[in-house]
């Protein structure tokens, strides 16, 4: 990790608007809250909640939605200066359907959205230079001119000796097809030495368990650290040094949207604590990184949202105690 950063983590990737249902009236129409999201912009706004100096790449649309999310970026903590605005395409917006465990569907207003328009020589290269860790999701490969702006960063992070970390967050809707999405992670996963899968991630790509996909991660893409959320069963984490499997803490959730990526941001800020290389990490030290980030992301599932969900520390503390040893 680069020792004289300015950044923590710097994030390239999608910011979008998350209408999410509050109420429904009597003919069952609902009555949806603009919430900022984006799964980059979530897992940077858990970080600098827990303290990290963090900035993100990206575009949005010169409108009202991409004047929000800026503002909620800046007051979350996280620079804005490496974000582009553009008038030639709206920001992209995200219409989430919850069930009664609150588990979301997602129907997306982006044909095009502007987060897909960032070129690379928009791209503020000296966030990435002064950063430790450089953080990316899948999002902004699904399309031109952003596939070809994240694939060049990705490979100046990795010329520059940044610590790489990845989240594929899938969302098959935005997609051309799923080959099309199982080829662009695939290509991501042997990019990153920091991957975090859910376990409907794992079975997309390859149909297996979570032990057999961090395995693969491991063995056949050359990551370094692999974590598996299980939803509210908890998260398997594993490297070379060994493994850890916990259960989540108890709650009763309204909403799941940004959970996952708030596992990631803080799990990153509990590796970060580390000052190591990931793959040195023992088993002791997964088990704090897991024991956090479960925690965490469970608690954010009892508020709606994403950024709005990010619980405070000290509650993340004071609930640590109760993720135990998960059997898979």
């Amino acid at each position: 990790m680069c020792e004289e950063a300015v950044y923590d983590v710097v994030a390239l990737g999608e910011l979008l608007i998350d209408f999410t249902p509050v109420s429904t009236d009597g003919a069952g129409c609902p009555t949806l809250k603009a919430n900022p999201g984006g799964a980059p912009g979530n897992l940077l706004a858990a970080l600098s909640r827990y303290g990290r100096r963090t900035a993100f790449l990206g575009k949005v649309g010169e409108d009202a939605f991409g004047h929000l999310l800026l503002e909620s970026l800046r007051r979350a903590g996280v620079q804005t200066r490496g974000i582009r605005l553009t008038s030639s395409a709206f920001t992209t917006l995200a219409f989430v359907t919850l069930d009664a465990a609150g588990d979301r569907s997602f129907s997306f207003a982006r044909k095009p959205g502007a987060d897909t328009q960032l070129r690379w020589e928009e791209v503020d290269r000296s966030l990435i230079q002064r950063c430790r860790l450089f953080h990316f999701g899948s999002l902004s490969l699904t399309d031109e001119p952003a596939r070809s702006a994240t694939r060049a960063a990705v490979a100046y992070a990795r010329e520059l000796g940044r610590t790489v970390t990845f989240d594929p967050n899938l969302r098959l809707p935005l997609w051309p097809s799923p080959a099309e999405a199982r080829a662009q992670i695939l290509w991501s996963l042997c990019q990153a030495d920091v991957v975090k899968l859910s376990d409907e991630e794992v079975d997309f790509l390859w149909g297996c368990s979570p032990q057999e996909g961090a395995r693969r991660l491991l063995e056949e893409c050359g990551v370094s650290l692999a974590m598996v959320t299980l939803g509210p069963r908890g998260c398997y984490l594993q490297n070379r040094r060994g493994s850890c499997a916990l259960t989540a803490p108890q709650v009763s959730p309204v909403d799941t949207t940004g959970a996952g990526d708030i596992f990631g941001g803080s799990a990153l800020h509990r590796l970060l604590d580390f000052r190591v290389p990931p793959e040195e990490l023992d088993r002791g030290g997964l088990e704090e990184i897991a024991r956090f980030a479960v925690t965490a992301a469970s608690l954010s599932t009892q508020h709606p949202g994403g950024i709005p969900s990010i619980p405070e520390l000290a509650q993340v503390v004071a609930r640590m105690g109760e993720p135990a040893p998960l059997s898979l």
